[in-house]
């Protein structure tokens, strides 16, 4: 399945994901290039929450530009298996070498505001993220090692401990919103 298809079929559990999911459509429609950061309005990325087996626990990266604890994630580059994206994402800023897929579909979908920075000592204006995301697990005892050109450090956070660590409030909701629709789904299996 394609991303776009993929994007259709998800089913929101909320207004803000019905919207968000309606202007991602109707801006893919118009722009055949997001997929690639090159589109500097906005463009697709990818994130996976890692859960512990338990679900009681994400594993978390210290994001160096944002200097807060973060969830594993990156930019589409062109590659339409979204999915693939944030496994991959997830590997490099974990050092993790075995990531399971909790589920295949989205679990969110969220249009994130990037403000603007500076990376690899270049401008960043500030720009959209089409944030597709999915539940990803890891076993807790694996080896973990931080990405050190992207994060300055990796570790186990208990989800109810979250506004410890991170001083993003709007993505402490995407990430509570992930947790409570892993939690439903389990339940219903």
């Amino acid at each position: 399945m394609n991303y776009i298809e993929a994007i259709r079929n998800f089913e929101p559990i909320n207004e803000q994901e019905e919207n968000d999911k309606r202007l991602i459509l109707n801006f893919i429609e118009k722009n055949a290039d997001v997929l690639y950061r090159d589109n500097e309005y906005a463009h697709m990325t990818s994130s996976g929450l890692i859960f512990n087996n338990k679900l009681d626990k994400i594993l978390m990266v210290h994001h160096n530009i944002y200097n807060t604890w973060s969830w594993t994630g990156g930019h589409a580059d062109g590659e339409s298996d979204l999915l693939k994206v944030a496994i991959k994402e997830a590997i490099e800023e974990t050092g993790l070498e075995e990531i399971g897929v909790l589920e295949q579909d989205i679990i969110a979908i969220d249009i994130l505001p990037v403000v603007p920075h500076i990376k690899k000592g270049k401008f960043v204006s500030g720009h959209l993220h089409f944030c597709i995301s999915y539940a990803l697990t890891a076993d807790e005892d694996s080896h973990i090692e931080a990405k050190l050109d992207e994060n300055s450090g990796v570790k186990w956070i208990k989800i109810d401990e979250l506004e410890k660590y991170s001083n993003e409030p709007y993505l402490i909701g995407v990430y509570r919103k992930i947790h409570k629709r892993v939690l439903m789904n389990r339940e219903n299996q």
